[in-house]
């Protein structure tokens, strides 16, 4: 069984040093991609805007810059208030995105309670499936001949 951990949210889209546009968004994460973060972004299309990065890449932002290339993340201060600052980069345009770091807080706060940083690995799911990889394995070896004829010999030898 695995666990999802949600928040809504309202971000602040920085479209210039004095204006700003509310966007609502999803944080969501999932013990079986325990690596990941996924946040849905709302913009008033139709279809939402999804990304998926580090979970660690957002809890080291909260603290200090992170992140290169196309997420960025790093805190600050604006009029007494304490922001995580989200840059995204995509071929399709650049996004400057502010949450409450309170609330970024919280949410990272419930995931890593559940997950604790170094034991996402155990949430993969690889015993299991390497398990059922070995049985499919040991069924097919199992047969008349295996992979090989009677006498031995390599196919089409």
């Amino acid at each position: 069984m695995h666990t999802v951990v949600e928040r809504e949210l309202e971000l602040n889209m920085v479209l210039s040093p004095e204006r700003s546009i509310p966007v609502p968004a999803r944080l969501i994460y999932r013990t079986d991609d325990p690596y990941a973060v996924h946040v849905t972004f709302h913009v008033g299309s139709d279809s939402p805007v999804h990304w998926t990065f580090a979970r660690e890449l957002l809890v080291e932002g909260v603290f200090r810059p992170s992140g290169e290339g196309d997420v960025r993340v790093w805190p600050t201060k604006l009029d007494g208030r304490s922001l995580v600052c989200i840059a995204l980069s995509s071929p399709d345009g650049d996004a400057l995105l502010e949450a409450p770091a309170a609330a970024v807080s919280a949410w990272l706060e419930r995931t890593l309670r559940i997950v604790p940083p170094g034991s996402e690995g155990r949430h993969l799911g690889l015993d299991k499936g390497l398990s059922a990889l070995l049985t499919l394995t040991s069924r097919d070896d199992a047969g008349a001949d295996g992979p090989w004829p009677a006498d031995g010999a390599e196919p089409g030898a």
